[in-house]
């Protein structure tokens, strides 16, 4: 398995831009954005999560399509996993609970 090389100014401007994504994070929760900074903060960090793997665990440059069937079931239930979660968060104050 031939091993490739990745110059060392792709892994500073990815870094740089997991830097400014953390920044933006920081800068968006002291944003009142209501019922949408959790998915605001979602999309970014789904956008982090996607830089780390894709250039950091080398994803981008792997010739397997097992890897990308393997990463994208990940995916998959990571979603299923965020949806029964959010599903349960937003249906909490559906039944009243005495004193409250």
């Amino acid at each position: 398995m031939a091993q490739s090389v990745v110059r060392k100014k792709t892994y500073i401007v990815i870094w740089g831009t997991l830097m400014c994504l953390t920044g933006l994070t920081a800068g968006v929760s002291f944003i009142n954005l209501h019922e949408w900074s959790t998915a605001v903060a979602f999309i970014i960090a789904f956008a982090k999560a996607g830089l780390v793997v894709t250039f950091f665990m080398h994803l981008r440059y792997e010739k397997q399509k097992m890897v990308w069937v393997w990463a994208g079931a990940a995916m998959v239930w990571l979603g299923i996993l965020l949806i029964l979660t959010m599903n349960d968060y937003v249906t909490r104050g559906f039944l009243s609970v005495p004193g409250k």
